[in-house]
């Protein structure tokens, strides 16, 4: 096993020292959702020992490129298709067909086999109904209404340079309006922002707790405080949702591809489906429904009725591009 640094960050899963093997997975997804997903693998693969690093997109991403010569780790997991298809990234990455992936449509795998994904998620208000009503607001149903007066230093949004959620966002709203307006748009917002976090979690956080009227976040984290009692409400924006898919793929540089191929096959199983349907809106492997839980916070049936078309490619082709822009405009 190649030495890992150690990080407050990285989650060892231990296990006995006679087990066949280790892995060394990275991953985007929340801690939480890494933690209950990584259990079922561990019991379905208990002779292998699991390192997780979990780290926002943006910090992830900067340290498999920093490792790009050297990598440290057997597989990406949950992480951004826009940005796995980074050049110095994908070039990091060997193709691998699992078992059962032809039941994913091929629209959320790469044509030679690089990545696949199996879950997403989609771009979402953090609404606190107090706080709008103390304030006397009408609650937002668009990105247009965050442009009100009114909600200036009410609103924070999720720092695109370290977070996937506030790149998806940025890169969608791009997408959806055109550049010049979209950054006109967006310098609008600005004006209202109280503050960019570092994470896309924060934000929901921040209004659940009352801090703010609105977190731009995603739908998950809208989902689970509004279950865990917060007054909130999740709003998905009249104007679509930004998304984005979240990857899977073999390092090739591996010192353990078998067991890394055998957690990769684990993660199209029925089993791993069952598990991403009680934590993600977007699942990718056909079967299966939405909790009720989903549904009452709001989130219809057919999510693909709300999300706004994304282009990944031209995501990930844009992507310094756009967060250079970003700083530029919004971090002097």
């Amino acid at each position: 096993m190649r030495n890992l640094k150690k990080t407050t960050a990285l989650i060892a899963l231990l296990a006995s020292p006679a087990l066949a093997g280790e892995l060394t997975i990275y991953t985007s997804y929340e801690e939480d959702e890494a933690a209950a997903f990584l259990e079922l693998a561990q019991a379905a693969m208990p002779d292998v020992s699991f390192n997780m690093l979990r780290l926002s997109n943006g910090d992830l991403t900067a340290r498999i490129i920093a490792e790009q010569g050297n990598p440290q780790h057997d597989v990406i997991w949950g992480f951004a298709a826009s940005t796995i298809v980074t050049p110095e990234i994908a070039e990091t990455l060997e193709p691998y067909k699992p078992a059962g992936v032809d039941k994913i449509p091929a629209e959320f795998r790469a044509a030679n086999d690089s990545w696949f994904a199996v879950t997403g998620y989609m771009a979402v208000f953090c609404v606190n109904n107090e706080r709008i009503e103390k304030l006397g607001l009408t609650a937002p149903t668009s990105w247009d209404d965050l442009l009100k007066p009114e909600f200036k230093g009410e609103v924070v949004m999720p720092n695109p340079a370290s977070s996937g959620t506030g790149y998806i966002q940025v890169s969608s709203l791009l997408q959806m309006k055109g550049s010049d307006a979209g950054w006109a748009l967006l310098d609008q917002l600005d004006g209202n922002v109280a503050q960019y976090i570092k994470s896309g979690s924060k934000p929901c956080h921040a209004a659940s707790s009352g801090e703010y009227a609105v977190g731009a976040s995603y739908d998950m984290r809208a989902i689970k405080n509004i279950a865990e009692g917060f007054p909130i409400s999740m709003v998905i924006p009249a104007e679509g949702s930004g998304n984005e898919l979240e990857a899977n793929a073999l390092v090739a540089s591996s010192d353990n591809k078998e067991d890394a191929k055998r957690f990769l096959d684990w993660t199209v199983t029925t089993e791993a489906a069952n598990a991403y349907l009680d934590w993600k809106a977007i699942v990718t492997i056909p079967g299966g429904s939405l909790p009720q839980r989903f549904i009452d916070a709001g989130l219809p049936a057919d999510t693909n009725s709300v999300l706004h078309p994304t282009d990944f490619e031209a995501a990930a082709n844009d992507r310094e591009a756009i967060i250079a822009e970003w700083q530029t405009r919004y971090e002097q």
